[in-house]
């Protein structure tokens, strides 16, 4: 006979069977969302000013995970589970692209394709030149940028076309800042050289990663660079594997000023204009 006092009430038992659906409900909903951001599609907050005028801080952007095949880098915390890359599709120049920065394979950068394996890069007074050619520029009307400090800076402004003959906007402060004039960059085999849009605001694969393992590996910084640029630590080659996905889309955008903890500034500063970008 069965002990009625060690019956749960109808009323009880109901409440445990919402809660199990509950519970599997979140987390299919998290399985779902952990499978597209590791295959297909991941957003990015820009959080700085590096690819201006073309990124800006707190665009929200839409980056695909499988333009370039995938590898450890595109799963959270990059556990060494994926050897190389699988699925690898070579990325096009002049494409914007997410990429882990290779001096500590954590940090999510984001810049522009200018070098594939085996070029040789240069730039001089401002301008890149690819295997000893130089990308056209066309000069467009100059703008004030907010240096960040308090107050405003004119800026040339520039349509550079790469060999494949995309077109993007470039910004400079001049022909003489730090990277303007640089030795010739050779760049390995399994390797990619990065550029900001906002040439003289960005730390990328002109300045030298500094020290670590990555000075060993087969994307090895050449030391007899440093004489031209300084001593200021930047990115240097970007191994093939470190490639996360290609930046799409701007879907929304808001000035630097807002804030999710004031919901007023979800309106004020928005920047609807910016709204669904497509990136070129």
């Amino acid at each position: 006979m069965t002990d009625v006092a060690d019956t749960p009430p109808p009323g009880e038992k109901g409440a445990v069977a919402e809660l199990i659906e509950i519970i599997k409900t979140v987390a299919y909903a998290l399985g779902i969302a952990l499978v597209l951001r590791v295959l297909l599609f991941q957003p990015f907050t820009i959080p700085s000013a590096s690819m201006e005028p073309n990124l800006y801080q707190g665009d929200y952007i839409i980056v695909s995970k499988f333009s370039y095949g995938w590898s450890r880098h595109s799963i959270p915390f990059s556990p060494p589970i994926i050897k190389g890359r699988i699925f690898n599709h070579a990325p096009t120049r002049g494409d914007i692209v997410v990429f882990k920065l290779p001096r500590d394979n954590r940090t999510d950068y984001i810049k522009r394709l200018i070098g594939m394996p085996g070029d040789k890069i240069q730039i001089r007074g401002g301008a890149v030149f690819i295997n000893g050619k130089e990308l056209p520029r066309k000069p467009l009307a100059p703008a004030l940028v907010d240096t960040g400090y308090g107050f405003t800076q004119q800026v040339q402004r520039f349509e550079e076309t790469n060999p494949e003959g995309r077109q993007y906007k470039t910004q400079d402060f001049g022909p003489d800042s730090r990277g303007d004039n640089t030795g010739v960059y050779t760049v390995p085999a399994g390797c990619y050289f990065f550029m900001g849009d906002n040439r003289d605001n960005s730390a990328d694969s002109r300045f030298d990663p500094g020290v670590s393992p990555f000075k060993t590996s087969a994307c090895k910084w050449d030391y007899e660079l440093d004489q031209y640029i300084g001593d200021e630590v930047g990115v240097g080659f970007v191994p093939e594997e470190n490639l996360v996905g290609r930046a799409q889309i701007i879907l929304l955008s808001w000035n630097a000023q807002a804030s999710l903890f004031k919901p007023w500034t979800w309106f004020l500063d928005a920047r609807p204009s910016r709204f669904f970008h497509v990136l070129k």
